[in-house]
């Protein structure tokens, strides 16, 4: 733990094995991505459909960088710049937060800058014009004009970063890997990725062979013969 007090932690980026992420970063163009990775891990690991896209239209492959917000207490998550890597994802646990955005447009740019390549946030956001405009991903809850608390009290805290969180309905702990497309998001936990891999892999290889036999007119029980499923 690199530093600690009171109500602020801040936690530093776990080792993340980019040979691990690399694999999956090469499906980017995969159609239905977050499908394919939610099914071949049975269907586990998939946050709940409240969470969507807010910026561009971007598919989103990288390992989580964690924050933890508090209830009723929603502050700007800056401290997250000083620990994330090129490549990664800022998932945010803002409880659902509805009425308080906790990130926008500034925010989004900033992250851009930093080699960020998006951001999940079970809670608010604003500014989707200028995330936009950055080409610059955002899947969140909500989006809410009003400000967090920050910009006027100057107040950071509280704050957990990098520590175990909820985001969609499901756990997220750093440097589980992110995969998020327009259809959703799902996370695949870090120690379960060379697995997870030669599943979606394979699934995407036959999901292509079947998407073109549709095309030239197979028939389901064809289908059911040759995949096994539909």
């Amino acid at each position: 733990m690199s530093s600690t007090y009171e109500s602020k932690t801040v936690n530093p980026r776990p080792p993340i094995d980019e040979a691990l992420i690399a694999p999956f970063r090469a499906l980017y163009d995969v159609l239905s991505i977050s499908c394919v990775v939610s099914d071949s891990m049975d269907r586990a690991n998939t946050m709940d459909c409240g969470i969507v896209p807010r910026g561009a239209n971007k598919k989103i492959i990288g390992p989580a960088v964690t924050v933890k917000l508090r209830p009723g207490d929603i502050v700007d998550c800056l401290d997250v710049f000083a620990v994330v890597k090129p490549g990664d994802v800022v998932v945010i646990d803002a409880f659902g937060e509805r009425t308080t955005s906790i990130w926008g447009g500034l925010m989004a740019g900033i992250a851009r800058n930093a080699g960020c390549v998006g951001a999940v946030i079970d809670g608010s956001c604003r500014d989707t014009d200028e995330a936009r405009m950055l080409d610059f991903p955002v899947h969140a809850r909500w989006v809410n004009p009003r400000a967090a608390h920050t910009a006027s009290t100057q107040r950071k805290t509280p704050i957990e970063i990098n520590v175990p969180i909820t985001c969609g309905g499901i756990a997220v702990h750093p440097g589980d890997l992110v995969v998020a497309d327009e259809i959703g998001v799902s996370v695949v936990p870090y120690a379960d990725l060379a697995a997870v891999y030669l599943r979606a892999k394979d699934q995407a290889d036959k999901e292509a062979g079947a998407r073109k036999d549709v095309l030239n007119g197979m028939g389901v029980e064809e289908l059911l013969k040759k995949y096994g499923r539909i």
